[in-house]
């Protein structure tokens, strides 16, 4: 069933988050992927911005669960939206809506837009 392929992408993005580098995380987002970032005011619009980001963001160790998760598929585009929760290596965690946008480029699904933000309770 493709919801599983969509729903695996999340491992996949999580899993490359787990190793630390944020080139292998950023190389999951299409060039001219968007994210806006759960803890960081600023856009991120291409793959260097996005590595920019994970920088930070892998340095605090995070592991990500999904608590909730709704797919759709529009032919070569899929949206997963809900809500998920990191755990850090310090203890702490953050609980956030999101939305992935992936598309499929013939070979591959690839994050096109990525939309993180903090609950706001």
């Amino acid at each position: 069933m493709r919801e599983k392929e969509i729903l695996a992408l999340f491992d996949e993005w999580n899993g490359a988050l787990q190793t630390g580098d944020p080139q292998t995380v950023a190389a999951l987002y299409e060039s001219n992927g968007i994210l806006l970032p759960t803890v960081s005011n600023q856009v991120r619009h291409n793959p260097e911005e996005v590595a920019d980001y994970f920088v930070h963001f892998c340095a605090k160790g995070p592991n990500g669960k999904i608590d909730e998760a709704n797919v759709r598929i529009f032919g070569d585009l899929a949206i997963n939206s809900g809500v998920y929760t990191f755990s850090f290596a310090d203890g702490s965690s953050v609980q956030a809506r999101f939305t992935f946008v992936y598309r499929w480029n013939g070979q591959r699904w690839k994050i096109v837009e990525h939309h993180s933000s903090k609950m706001p309770e």
